[in-house]
């Protein structure tokens, strides 16, 4: 049975093995940066289909330790990569190196590359060649102390990029980074979902297409493994038609989606409408200061800024204080999740999580944290 690779953003490695096994796949190991499964290719197609956490679906091939040049080359000539693409296809290697003796990343992605053309052009004396924006096999070639692991990536463009957000606020989440956060507040996918901050829309459209059961690659423009000469048309076909039969229409309940931007409303309610879920959501011009509980429970989400840039922090205390202001005034008896990049600014809600849960937005070390507004 072939070993697959699901990647994701640190602090999502758990929802993601729900995500997998749920599917009905075999986990076998969990790392930091994503979890090991066991599955023929069907599963793969399915993972990459199905999972709103994962970034990308990689299937390893090789696995070995290089020192050298000429060692790196040899070990790579090891797999047949000629059996994925036509020669008139293109590829592109990704090299991350880190404490190795090989350390120029560029180099190392150059010797990858030329062991691979050279098997296509001792075969059919034609070499693919390299696309580093649109390539039909996009090799990652990773290394820590001289241990190389080479993996095909199935999924193409990561698969974050659902295809419904053309537009973005400022620092937008990841689309998978707020599916993961949603999974992790275990909200229950039946009861009203409130964002105060509603900026690109990205958490109620995450959140309503986990609702209706829309399978987040349905609005993929495609997948790396559709390129590929093994790829099963008929199998595919056969998951998206069982994806679309599982839809649901509407929701007995509803989203809503607060902003005092009328421009990133206006982003978040036509990315609402190319994913699908505008139906279910409801957005309205209003800052944070006076939102009003717009059912009587429900769960709420935020994602305030962080202050990134010097001299943010000021400007923004007065936010964080005007939603301490309303959870504690308005929402009496609501639970809220709030995305925290700044320990200081999380200070002014002058309020005590009942749990937390580190994960990274980008590069930033962020804490989902639940208050519980008794």
């Amino acid at each position: 049975m072939p070993e697959f690779f699901a990647s994701t953003p640190k602090g999502l490695v758990e929802p993601l093995e729900k995500e997998l096994t749920a599917l009905g796949l075999h986990v076998l190991e969990r790392t930091a940066g994503g979890v090991f499964f066991e599955s023929n290719w069907e599963g793969a197609y399915k993972a990459n289909l199905w999972s709103r956490t994962a970034s990308r679906i990689l299937k390893p091939v090789l696995e070995f330790s290089a020192y050298q040049p000429e060692e790196l080359y040899n070990q790579i000539r090891r797999h047949d990569f000629t059996k994925y693409i036509k020669p008139n296809q293109t590829i592109c290697i990704d090299a991350t190196i880190k404490e190795s003796m090989m350390h120029d990343q560029r180099f190392v992605a150059m010797k990858v590359k030329d062991a691979i053309v050279d098997q296509f052009r001792d075969k059919f004396d034609v070499r693919p060649d390299v696309d580093n924006i649109d390539p039909d096999l996009r090799i990652h070639v990773r290394a820590m102390k001289n241990q190389f692991m080479i993996a095909l990536d199935t999924s193409g463009d990561s698969l974050f990029m659902r295809g419904y957000r053309k537009e973005t606020g400022e620092a937008p989440l990841k689309e998978n980074l707020a599916a993961g956060l949603l999974l992790l507040s275990e909200w229950d996918c039946k009861s009203p979902l409130v964002d105060f901050m509603v900026g690109s829309g990205t958490f109620l459209i995450e959140g309503a297409m986990m609702a209706l059961r829309i399978a987040p690659g349905l609005q993929r423009k495609g997948f790396g493994f559709q390129r590929w000469l093994n790829y099963d048309k008929a199998v595919w076909e056969k998951l998206v038609d069982e994806a679309m039969d599982q839809e649901l229409e509407d929701l007995p309940f509803k989203l809503y989606g607060y902003d005092i931007d009328r421009r990133v409303l206006v982003i978040a309610k036509e990315n609402a409408k190319r994913a699908g879920v505008d139906n279910v959501i409801e957005f309205k011009r209003e800052p944070v200061a006076t939102v009003e509980p717009p059912v009587e429970s429900g769960l709420i989400i935020v994602n305030p800024p962080y202050g990134a840039r010097i001299g943010d922090e000021d400007n923004l205390r007065d936010v964080y204080r005007d939603l301490s202001f309303t959870l504690k005034h308005r929402f009496k008896g609501w639970d809220a999740w709030i995305l925290s990049g700044n320990k200081d600014l999380i200070g002014d809600l002058k309020l005590k999580s009942t749990r937390k849960h580190f994960v990274f937005n980008g590069n930033i070390e962020c804490r989902w944290l639940k208050y519980s507004m008794f």
